[in-house]
């Protein structure tokens, strides 16, 4: 399979050579931000978050069912396989969660789709 990069042509550069002075990024990152059009509050949340910044993961359906499970396997010490994607996001996410639990003394295993 070929991938072939695209990128959005329609940047006001100028707009990115301001986000670059002010945010101090270098301008390809700041191309990249002026081309989604975000106000300088949204860009210093993009750049800086904290915990407040983000959604709130009880919103997802059955998340509760999910950490009480999570919590019973802690619990019980029981061995735990983490099925992910395997892309970017995937093997971050499945790598932070096995940490965590490892942190917790949970024996995990990591499976990915490919």
């Amino acid at each position: 399979m070929v991938k072939k990069w695209q990128y959005n042509n329609n940047i006001n550069f100028e707009r990115a050579k301001e986000i670059s002075e002010k945010f101090n990024l270098g301008l390809l990152a700041s191309k990249i931000i002026a081309s989604k059009n975000l106000t300088d509050d949204k860009i210093k949340v993009f750049l800086e978050p904290t915990r407040n910044d983000f959604y709130d993961p009880f919103l997802l359906p059955d998340m509760e069912k999910a950490v009480d499970r999570i919590i019973k396997a802690i619990d019980n010490k029981e061995n735990v396989l983490i099925y992910g994607d395997y892309d970017v996001d995937g093997i971050t996410s499945t790598t932070v969660l096995k940490n965590f639990l490892e942190e917790r003394g949970l024996k995990i295993r990591l499976s990915y789709t490919k």
